[in-house]
């Protein structure tokens, strides 16, 4: 499909390639590519009924205009018609590298697709043009994300996401970084700067106010870093309503926590998951000499993945919990590469658990032998 493939498209995009030939403004054309409109060829224009003027069956704006391209495109690539691909390369103006002009079949498919309708310029339009800004998005989100008083410093900068307010960033999820050896702690900052060298509080998910557990104060950030697909940089701060990774606290986090420069501040609310783990497996290395590097890289995946759960029965036996089949077999592929050993899986367990949802509607009588 195209997201293994790694293309997708809006109509935006085809409004303003089809723009320059219909002499069309590229929104009015958007309203034609979509929905029950028909460009009649004859008649030089566009149909709400789908019969041309001379009796034709006319098809939609949407089929002719944006999937026929795509399937011809498609089809000229999978039949190895070069000539054909050729010439549909030159009319969209598809320029492949030296090295991708000699791939054949879906690998070659793969390449085409993704210089003709790079999915990242249709997932970017879509972000930059439906979802609200931070500064519009956190006036009616703060009651939903912080937990403490509406009427504080932090809930205050938060709401108007000022930078120059006190420090809140939540961190959701642990990244590793090249060596494998440390983790990223990435997140969004709220309000506030983080900056590189700062001194922080960091708040696990159990912190509760005016006491100290889950709790550590005046840890110092390493490194701040911008988080650009497989790319770090370095910066030397960044402001509120941007995501970031940090360096250095991945030793005081398992998993997600808030991080903040006020001494009064409340957790920011811990995410929520619409799935819990549910399949079990447990795990061991084949050599019994690994196992210092199993407990070590299954503490690692702890903190990496946010819907994993690791423990250990009181038989020795560590427990790997995961949301699904396919989600325990990437997460112990990773294992395996991450700690360079063989590790024995036992086969899955599924915990099936019921509850009750409301009152029976009818008596019901339960006898026992017990007296």
């Amino acid at each position: 499909g195209s997201g293994l493939q790694g293309w997708g498209f809006t109509l935006r995009h085809f409004a303003k390639m089809y723009s320059a030939k219909f002499g069309v403004s590229q929104d009015r054309l958007m309203t034609r590519l979509w929905g029950d409109h028909f460009w009649d060829p004859v008649a030089k224009r566009w149909a709400s009924t789908p019969v041309g003027q001379d009796g034709a069956v006319l098809r939609r704006g949407f089929v002719q205009f944006i999937l026929d391209p795509i399937y011809e495109l498609c089809g000229a690539v999978m039949q190895d018609d070069q000539a054909r691909l050729t010439s549909i390369m030159a009319s969209l103006n598809i320029v492949l590298a030296k090295e991708e002009r000699a791939l054949v079949g879906k690998p070659l498919l793969r390449a085409v697709m993704r210089r003709f309708l790079p999915a990242a310029d249709a997932i970017l339009e879509l972000v930059v043009l439906h979802l609200p800004s931070p500064l519009v998005a956190q006036r009616y989100r703060a009651e939903l994300l912080y937990e403490g008083p509406m009427d504080d410093e932090c809930a205050t900068a938060i709401r108007m996401c000022d930078p120059h307010g006190p420090l809140m960033m939540y961190v959701s999820k642990m990244l590793p970084t090249s060596d494998k050896n440390r983790l990223y702690a990435f997140g969004r900052v709220f309000s506030g700067t983080v900056r590189t060298g700062q001194k922080v509080r960091i708040m696990g998910p159990n912190f509760v106010p005016g006491k100290e557990e889950d709790l550590f104060v005046n840890k110092s950030v390493q490194r701040t870093v911008l988080m650009m697909g497989r790319k770090t940089e370095l910066v030397d701060d960044c402001p509120c309503g941007n995501i970031v990774g940090l360096v250095g606290v991945d030793q005081f986090l398992v998993k997600s926590g808030t991080i903040t420069t006020s001494d009064i501040a409340h957790n920011i609310a811990v995410m929520k998951f619409s799935v819990s783990p549910v399949v079990r497996i447990a795990v061991q290395p084949k050599h019994a000499a690994d196992m210092p590097k199993l407990v070590e890289g299954l503490r690692r995946l702890a903190k990496a993945e946010a819907c994993l759960l690791i423990y250990q029965e009181p038989s020795g036996e560590h427990i790997v919990s995961g949301a699904g089949e396919l989600h325990m077999s990437i997460c112990l592929n990773d294992l395996a590469e991450a700690t360079g050993i063989e590790i024995v899986q036992s086969n899955p367990l599924v915990s099936f658990r019921e509850t009750v949802t409301a009152p029976s509607d009818r008596v019901c009588l339960s006898k026992s032998l017990n007296r």
